[in-house]
């Protein structure tokens, strides 16, 4: 069989990246792009593309068109915000992203964030490393009997709702496609939420879905989702006026967040530089889910968490010998 032509845009070094694809045997060429200028030089022979999780290289309809023989995109992360699903879809090539393999690492970061929020633990910190012992003036709440919201009942939100059930929280959740016990309007979520969780993946439909002035007044705000989902400019003015009482944010609509940001000056927001899902129990789980559908589409056999509506089986374009 010929090899496939693989470009793989993660960013990782080169030896790494074969490392990581030793299993597929003689059954890849290997071609890495960093920048623009190289994926674009790389893309008329391309036959499969390994996505950028940082999503700086994305395909875009530019890139589709660019890549002729284009038969399969992979994206190693949850998010695949960048890459122009209806062009790859018109183009008849199905992307596929690693769904589910953070939602035990995002969902405990979701839980640990509400928890450092509810009871006050960023302010407390500080308070101590400065010398004071305000015992009784940071005001921390319990977490057990709080509404909390979820926006966005994928396998992260599916797994946040048991946890925050196991705190003995009341649960409710907001997705697109509505299924699951404890469904609501996405407008009762919101708005009657002690702690809302967003989990939600970020698309022209959810962008700026989340309001925070929409939110109940004293509301706690936890973001693992994208920085667009929620309106930023809107979650600053809510905090400085004391209408939510602190938030977490692991995702920014900028990243790393800029200097000058006015995030970075307020004391009721913890910050994360998006690591809600690196753990190395994730890295081990989206490895093998990588892994397992190169292999699928090399084989010609069914792929999996195809992302666009194509057709979840790989067919190469103009090579022989397969």
């Amino acid at each position: 069989m010929t090899p496939w032509n693989l470009l793989a845009l993660a960013p990782l070094p080169p030896d790494a990246l074969r490392g990581l694809l030793a299993p597929l045997g003689d059954g890849v060429t290997l071609v890495t792009a960093r920048d623009r200028a190289a994926m674009e030089a790389a893309l008329p022979d391309a036959e499969i593309v390994l996505g950028d999780w940082s999503g700086s290289l994305a395909m875009d309809a530019a890139a589709v068109a660019a890549a002729p023989r284009l038969a399969f995109v992979q994206q190693p992360s949850v998010g695949v915000d960048g890459h122009d699903l209806a062009a790859l879809a018109a183009a008849g090539v199905p992307l596929a992203n690693t769904a589910g393999v953070s939602a035990t690492a995002v969902a405990e970061w979701c839980v640990g964030a509400a928890l450092a929020l509810a009871r006050r633990l960023p302010a407390a910190d500080a308070a101590v490393r400065a010398g004071r012992w305000p015992q009784l003036d940071l005001g921390p709440r319990e977490l057990s009997g709080s509404r909390v919201g979820i926006v966005g009942y994928g396998p992260i939100g599916e797994r946040c709702a048991r946890l925050f059930e196991a705190f003995g929280c009341q649960v409710s959740h907001w997705t697109r496609t509505p299924r699951g016990a404890g469904h609501a309007p996405l407008e009762e979520v919101v708005a009657t939420s002690d702690v809302l969780v967003v989990v939600i993946a970020l698309s022209d439909e959810t962008r700026g879905l989340v309001d925070p002035a929409s939110m109940k007044k004293g509301a706690l705000l936890v973001n693992a989702a994208r920085g667009g989902v929620v309106d930023q400019r809107a979650l600053v003015d809510a905090l400085r006026e004391g209408h939510l009482a602190g938030a977490a944010l692991d995702v920014f609509e900028s990243e790393p967040l800029p200097d000058g940001d006015p995030l970075r000056d307020l004391e009721s927001v913890l910050l994360s530089p998006h690591v809600a899902g690196v753990t190395p129990q994730t890295t081990g789980r989206l490895v093998s889910a990588v892994l397992a559908n190169l292999a699928a589409a090399l084989d010609g056999t069914k792929i999996i968490n195809v992302v666009n509506g194509v057709q979840a089986q790989v067919r190469r374009r103009g090579v022989s010998g397969k």
